[in-house]
């Protein structure tokens, strides 16, 4: 009989972490200060993380160590698995092989604890108390809350105000483990207060929630910032991901031919295709496809200009280099909320930039219709943010259909759906739309783009 799921025992969970930085082809663009618009040094970071994190932000090394603290807490989920999606290449009539890595067994539902836990421990080991952040639909804000409790660290989350209000029971996850949440913009800062000022009824943005959240952290001296998505030590913590897929699929004699994830921010899809990656540098697999699908109502990657840029609304963090839509892009309310960010993780950019991996952007009702699909499969009802992999990934299973290509495609299952029953109510009932972002609100918000010295 044919399998279906494919497990790494426990004793085989992967112990290091991989750092892409050790094997690109060209160096990251340094992140700058703010305020001199000259490369950061650790120092200028200490404010906001924990020297540890400081160091894996700008390792040269290509493996990082897993504390033994954080294994601990990994195995109470991981390793997780990955599945054969043969009910859904029967569906579809496919030759394509798909394969997805579901990360949705762990306690907050997605990725995010794969880095949360080791932020947090991290900050612990340095004495601190508590821990600011923000939140866009709500799963990084949980999984923070969920590594707090493990580690007896107060958390404080700004989550995105349209979030907020569509997705409760977040909320209650993050109360239940201990955690304060209040929406953003909130009255709690000056950017939510200045941002309520002039307009009362803003939906809020993952920049502003940023602000709020760095805001925060250094007007205290108990506290640190925790960032779920976009840095490099998040990434690196993201890519036991990819190790472990990547380990069974060896075992099993497979290899993808393309990955294809979500991203917002980034993390869940750098995390599964940057340990794949460097077998393309290296010219093991030239022909390696790796597929960014971000929302046509967010376009980040496949509309924005590359260039420096605030990552949050303010102006409060280090200038990062990165395809961005200006840090006052102010979202549609569509239902992906994980994936509603003006920029992009500097490596994906980076990548992208030179011509490693390839991006595109589609529309909210076929991601609907996709999950949906995978769903009457599959059976996992599979968060919106990861319905945007789903509808690419059965586009490139079609398109093996009808060239017969026996193809091998890997996706990214970054959380289930559970809590977002109301973006698929909205769905079944014909109430949602698609969001094409207006190129004049790009350009609008781009006239603010900082200055960079050359």
């Amino acid at each position: 009989m044919e399998r279906t799921k494919y497990v790494l025992d426990e004793k085989d969970l992967p112990t290091k972490w991989y750092n892409i930085q050790a094997d690109l082809p060209e160096p990251l663009p340094p992140p700058l200060h703010p305020g001199t618009g000259q490369p950061l040094g650790p120092e200028d970071l200490a404010p906001l993380f924990p020297m540890e994190l400081i160091k894996q932000e700008m390792s040269p090394e290509r493996f990082i160590e897993i504390p033994e603290e954080v294994l601990d807490i990994y195995k109470l989920w991981r390793p997780t698995t990955l599945f054969r999606a043969r009910r859904l290449e029967k569906a579809l009539d496919t030759p394509a092989k798909i394969y997805y890595k579901y990360e949705g067994t762990s306690p907050p539902g997605s990725h995010k604890p794969n880095t949360s836990v080791p932020q947090v421990y991290y900050s612990m080991k340095e004495g601190i108390k508590r821990i600011s952040t923000e939140t866009g639909a709500g799963q990084w804000g949980s999984s923070l809350a969920f590594a707090g409790a493990c580690f007896n660290v107060d958390i404080k989350v700004y989550m995105v105000r349209v979030s907020y209000n569509q997705k409760p029971y977040r909320r209650v996850m993050m109360q239940t483990w201990g955690a304060e949440c209040v929406p953003s913009p909130s009255p709690d800062t000056k950017a939510g207060k200045s941002m309520l000022e002039r307009d009362p009824d803003c939906p809020g943005s993952l920049g502003l929630a940023i602000s709020e959240a760095v805001e925060d952290a250094v007007s205290r001296d108990d506290t640190h910032y925790s960032l779920g998505s976009v840095l490099n030590h998040v990434l690196l913590h993201q890519t036991i991901v990819g190790i472990e897929a990547k380990a069974v699929l060896e075992d099993i004699g497979d290899y993808p031919d393309i990955l294809v994830g979500c991203v917002g921010g980034g993390s869940n899809f750098a995390g599964l295709f940057l340990p794949f990656l460097k077998d393309k540098i290296d010219g093991k697999k030239p022909d390696l496809r790796v597929v960014n699908v971000e929302p046509a109502s967010c376009p980040t990657l496949t509309r924005g200009p590359y260039a420096y840029d605030f990552g949050d609304e303010a102006g409060l963090t280090p200038l990062l280099k990165m395809f961005t839509l200006g840090h006052g892009f102010i979202p549609p309310p569509v239902h992906a909320g994980g994936l509603r960010y003006h920029g992009m993780a500097p490596i994906i950019c980076h990548l992208l930039n030179i011509g490693l991996i390839e991006a595109l952007a589609i529309h909210q009702l076929e991601t609907f219709e996709a999950g949906i699909t995978f769903a009457k499969h599959e059976g996992i009802i599979a968060a919106p943010e990861t319905d945007h992999a789903i509808r690419v990934t059965i586009i490139e299973a079609l398109k093996c259909k009808e060239t017969g290509e026996k193809k091998t495609i890997l996706f990214n299952c970054s959380g289930h759906g559970h809590f977002d029953m109301s973006a698929y109510e909205a769905y079944l009932a014909g109430k949602l739309h698609d969001y094409e972002y207006p190129q004049e609100k790009i350009e609008q918000a781009l006239k603010d783009l900082p200055k960079v010295p050359s």
